[in-house]
């Protein structure tokens, strides 16, 4: 398991936050790497999602928390057979509000398919973290938008 978090302070309230990092279709607008998403059933806790990746994977996902306005997790598993099949990743968006705007953690816990997969996303860590923060940013641009 690779665990990578990044925290940041978005100059919103909470329900402002919320309302994008709630919506599957808002994904691509904040979060690196995501080009398209849909929700394919549900709302909520057990809300099914496609995510349609930058580098064209396509992730079935599934909501596993959902706590308005304060969390949002999902668990991303990759199409495919095999070792890719195998892969998954747990997306958790946190909110806390605070004087005048709302803390944001996001963490990304992956479990690669494999020891080779294991040592790519290893090399990959200071990647993952940098599009982390770039999503803070986005989240915090977009997030303003709607106060």
């Amino acid at each position: 398991m690779i665990l990578i978090e990044r925290s940041g302070r978005v100059d919103a309230p909470i329900e402002a936050v919320w309302e994008v990092v709630q919506q599957a279709e808002q994904l691509p607008a904040w979060l690196a790497g995501v080009r398209e998403a849909e929700v394919v059933s549900g709302e909520g806790f057990g809300r099914r999602q496609r995510v349609h990746a930058a580098d064209g994977a396509s992730l079935d996902a599934e909501v596993i928390a959902y706590d308005p306005p304060k969390l949002i997790s999902w668990r991303e598993r990759a199409e495919g057979t095999g070792n890719r099949a195998e892969a998954r990743t747990e997306v958790h968006v946190e909110l806390t509000p605070e004087t005048g705007g709302t803390g944001v953690r996001l963490t990304i816990v992956r479990w690669p398919s494999g020891p080779v997969s294991a040592a790519l996303l290893r090399l990959g860590i200071r990647r993952i973290g940098a599009d982390l923060e770039a999503s803070l940013a986005r989240l915090a641009d977009l997030a303003t938008v709607h106060v």
